[in-house]
Formats: C-alpha cells, sequence, structure tokens
C-alpha cells in the first residue's frame, strides 16, 4: 500500500471537517461540475440527465446526486446547493407571510403619518431639470477637459445631513381627477377603456423622487434648483414590489402618495400607493409600492450621507421595522438569486420533471404557429425594441428618466404578455427591478422581452398568468457593445376565458434559470394573493 493510501484509509477513520468547511467544499464542487466545458466531460455524469444548448448544442448536466471527495465522505449525497427542499419552503413560507403582513399593515400605518402631515405641503415637488439642454451642451463644450483650482466652480453649499427629519416631513401626494375631467381622461385611456398602467409607473417614479428630495431638503422646499448647487442628487436604485390590491376604476378620481418610511446611511425607502377618491365613496387603496432611494455626491458620484428619520409614534416606529425588513431582505433575496448560487435540489427536480414532458418534442413546438402545441421555446417568445434617448425624458442629473424607462418596459412586457395568452389581460404585480447603471442620453436603447414562465388554472386562480422579463441595454455605435442598465420583471393574468393552455420551455441552461426565477416569483405572489383572501 502507497503512503497516498494509507493517509487516505486515516482521513476515512477521522472526525469529519466541520459543516461550513463541508458547505463549502460541496458548493465548490457543484460550481465546478455546472460550469464544466463539454471539452472537459463529453458525457453526463451517471446519476445527472442532459439539458442541450439550442444554440452551440453544448450539454450541460443537471446533477440530481454528485459525488464528494473521498477524504469527505466514503458515500453520495443527494444533489444540492444553496439549500434543501425543506430550506427553500421554509424561506418562501416565511418571505409571503412578511410580505403580506408587510402589505396589509402599511396601508393603514401609512394612512396613521399621513394625518399628522401638514396639507400645505403635500403637494408633490417637481424633479424636472431646469437647464435647458442647448446651454447644458454649451456648459459642456466650454467646460475645459482638466482644471486648475483657479478654474473649478465653487464648492457647493453645503447640505446638513445630520439635522434629522419626521416621517411626515417627506410625505408628497398627486391627485389625478379622472372622474371630473374628460380631458385629463383621454390623456391615460387606453384602447379597452382602462387607464394606461405605464403612465401610472411613471408618475410613481417620479413620485419617490419627489419625497427623497422632500425628506433631504425638508417639506417647505418647492422647487429643486440646479444639482451642483444642491451638492447632491438621488436615483432610484430598485423597486421592490408594486402590488394590485384591486382593480382600477377608471370614473373615480386617483391619488398617489407616499413617504419616507426607514433611512440608511446613504439610502432611503420610500412607500407608496394609489387609491380611488371622491364620487361619494370611501377612499380604496388600489396599489401598494416600495421604491429603494440612493443619494449621491454631485461632484464626485460616491455614496452620501442622508438626513436621519425622527419615530415619534407607535405608526411610525411599525413603518420604520418594516422599512429595515424590507432592506434586509432584499439583501437576503440578492445572495439566493440563481445569478449567484446554483438552484436547490427541490428545483433541480422540478426542472428536470419540466424537460422530460415539454423539453424533448422539438417536432411539437412550432416557431411559426403557436397555436400548434402547448410547448412554446422561450427563445422564441422575445420582442425586441430599439429606441433613441432624446434629452426630453432627461432628469436633475442629465440623464433618463428612470420612470420612462419603466413605461418603456412595461409596455413592451404587455404587449408580449398578450401575444402570448392570445386574450385580454390585466396587471397583477411588478416583482421587481433593478437600476445598474443610467442610460446617457443620446444614447441607443435596446429592449428585450421574453417570457419567463407561465402558470395554467390548475396551478393558479387565473386563468393564465404570465411572468414576463425585459431587460434594457444601451448599445454603443461605435463598437456595437451592449451593457445591461435595467432589468425588469412583470406578472400579468388572462382577464376571461381560459384561452390556450401554453406553456414556455427553456433550452439552454441560461433560460432554465431565468424558467426557475420566474417560477420562483409566481408561486410568491399567488402565496402572498391567497393569504389576503382569508
Amino acid at each position: 500500500m502507497s503512503s497516498t493510501d494509507a493517509a487516505r484509509n486515516r482521513n476515512e477513520s477521522e472526525v469529519l471537517p466541520s459543516t461550513k468547511t463541508k458547505v463549502e467544499e460541496e458548493r465548490k464542487c457543484i460550481r465546478r461540475r455546472v460550469k464544466k466545458s463539454p471539452k472537459e466531460s463529453d458525457e453526463p455524469d451517471e446519476t445527472g440527465t442532459e439539458w442541450k444548448d439550442g444554440q452551440n448544442n453544448q450539454r450541460v448536466a443537471m446533477h440530481t446526486r454528485i459525488r464528494f471527495p473521498h477524504q469527505l465522505q466514503a458515500h453520495h449525497r443527494p444533489f444540492r446547493t444553496s439549500s434543501s427542499c425543506k430550506d427553500v419552503k421554509q424561506v418562501l413560507s416565511r418571505t409571503v407571510i412578511e410580505e403580506n403582513q408587510d402589505v396589509m399593515s402599511m396601508d393603514r400605518l401609512l394612512k396613521a403619518v399621513r394625518e399628522r402631515a401638514d396639507p400645505a405641503f403635500h403637494t408633490i415637488m417637481p424633479i424636472r431639470t431646469p437647464i435647458l439642454w442647448s446651454e447644458a451642451l454649451l456648459n459642456a463644450a466650454r467646460r475645459p477637459s482638466v482644471q486648475t483650482p483657479e478654474e473649478s466652480e465653487p464648492p457647493p453649499a453645503s447640505h446638513d445631513s445630520s439635522v434629522p427629519r419626521n416621517m411626515h416631513d417627506s410625505y408628497s401626494e398627486l391627485t389625478l381627477p379622472f372622474g371630473s375631467s374628460t380631458q385629463l381622461m383621454e390623456e391615460y385611456i387606453n384602447a379597452s377603456g382602462g387607464i394606461r398602467m405605464g403612465k401610472l409607473m411613471e408618475h410613481l417614479d417620479s413620485l419617490a423622487g419627489s419625497i427623497s428630495y422632500k425628506h433631504m431638503l425638508g417639506p417647505g422646499i418647492d422647487t429643486l434648483g440646479r444639482i451642483q448647487e444642491r451638492g447632491f442628487y438621488i436615483v432610484t436604485a430598485s423597486v421592490d414590489r408594486l402590488d394590485m390590491m384591486s382593480p382600477l376604476n377608471p370614473s373615480r378620481d386617483l391619488r398617489l402618495c407616499g413617504q419616507v418610511i426607514y433611512t440608511g446611511r446613504s439610502s432611503m425607502e420610500v412607500a407608496v400607493k394609489m387609491e380611488t377618491v371622491g364620487m361619494g365613496q370611501p377612499d380604496e387603496t388600489v396599489l401598494l409600492g416600495r421604491f429603494s432611494m440612493v443619494c449621491r455626491d454631485a461632484n464626485t458620484h460616491k455614496a452620501r450621507p442622508v438626513n436621519p428619520l425622527i419615530i415619534s409614534t407607535p405608526e411610525e416606529r411599525s413603518l420604520y421595522a418594516m422599512g429595515e425588513h424590507m432592506k434586509q431582505r432584499r439583501q437576503s433575496s440578492v445572495l439566493r438569486s440563481l445569478s449567484r448560487v446554483p438552484p436547490s435540489s427541490a428545483e433541480a427536480e422540478a426542472l428536470h420533471s419540466f424537460y422530460l414532458r415539454y423539453g424533448q418534442h422539438e417536432g411539437k413546438v412550432d416557431k411559426g404557429d403557436l397555436l400548434a402545441g402547448e410547448q412554446v421555446w422561450m427563445g422564441d417568445t422575445k420582442v425586441e425594441k430599439c429606441m433613441l434617448m432624446f434629452p426630453q425624458e432627461r432628469n436633475v442629473h442629465q440623464k433618463i428618466f428612470g420612470g420612462y424607462l419603466m413605461r418603456l418596459a412595461y409596455e413592451l412586457g404587455f404587449t408580449n404578455a398578450n401575444m402570448f395568452t392570445r386574450g385580454p389581460i390585466r396587471f397583477l404585480s411588478l416583482d421587481g427591478i433593478s437600476f445598474a447603471r443610467p442610460v446617457p442620453i443620446g444614447s441607443i436603447l435596446r429592449l428585450t422581452s421574453q417570457i419567463l414562465h407561465t402558470r395554467t388554472p390548475s396551478e393558479s386562480e387565473f386563468p393564465m398568468s404570465v411572468h414576463v422579463g425585459v431587460r434594457a441595454d444601451v448599445v454603443d455605435v461605435k463598437t456595437g457593445s451592449e451593457r445591461t442598465t435595467n432589468d425588469f420583471r412583470f406578472t400579468w393574468y388572462r382577464e376571461h376565458g381560459e384561452g390556450i393552455p401554453r406553456k414556455v420551455v427553456p433550452k439552454t441552461y441560461k433560460e432554465a434559470m431565468l424558467w426557475l426565477e420566474g417560477k420562483r416569483a409566481l408561486e410568491l405572489g399567488d402565496e402572498i394573493r391567497g393569504l389576503r383572501k382569508h
């Protein structure tokens, strides 16, 4: 027996490494197997199954069991990644309960805080830049590439971020009198007589920005002025969720309102809602959502501290705790993202079962005729749109306004979902938006929409629900390269009739991960809505 074999036998009789070490080794082993190219291993593992890549005919092994290094374990263990099946269910259940409690409690708490706000300061503050685009171009042309200390602009007035603000100081609202103004309704009406949800999302993003600036500058501020003079600017970092509580009623006035409910060092959590008002009927909340805003220095573009909050009532204390939990859940969700960790064993099993049922019958999927069968390749659901970004849609720091991007993404996603379901659809939720980088003025924006997951009546309370992803990329016209700026996720459902029981089927490993992300989003939404009914 060699010395190596003897050492290995001794290791088998020793105590196993700690749990943390085993988990780290396990994850490394999984990543090596998942990322291994076909040149390194042309055949799947004896306990795995293969998933064909439709573009380059590569094969990626979806392992349900893997063999661990001999010095750690001498036997096989089930396929594991970020967590076990039981852990995934516990995390999902905990997330659903917390999300539902937040939505149900937030409406009541926001009303209590609004009553303390001064009605004289309820108006929304315009956050469009007062600088003409021609003036901005002239200033940029006159500014030398390298400035000496004598030539540089004087430092902006220092903003005192140590002054605390009351929670109700940032309260802002915008009323759209649809019920009393037919002319206004004409500007927002869609083809079926409803209200264009994309334009309302544009208003919500503007509202969140106004709320954030009002928190920083005080409730009495009515104009933003020049960013360089303020010394800071605020951008939307992400939108966690926008949940429809009830259908929009175009015959009643609509009020959009919100306020800051939590502050970190350089970030703010903003709660927003839409409610129908007037017509001699009680106010009714139709949408609740959360925006995450961050403050940046106007010169260095680095994080800048925000003013802290004064917590003076039990309702404010509850809202503050809720905002803190939202931030923690968002950070936890990022760590569990499939772009960072592999799927769980339960998700891998569900994906493999779906593949066995739908993914092996290429002849039954007709790209040109979606009515030919119930399977549609995910790649065949892509809808794209390219646009030139004009200065009329710029924000205060001379970039494309985030609310405008939200409207474009919503309308493209709606178009895709409408074509896929072949029937009238209703908006259920915005499941998340990430803002990776700003969109420059004059750039070419490519929006790509794709159906990521579907649920039939047997799986959901709706005739058919679809989860749609929209990716925004900025195209460099000189090099042809693209950089992703935003990622949007929406859910719609078919309004009437069962429709065609169509399933979207992933073909590549990347599409399989998008399919699982869509599955997570639809299951979470169904669970939240199910709890609200009880």
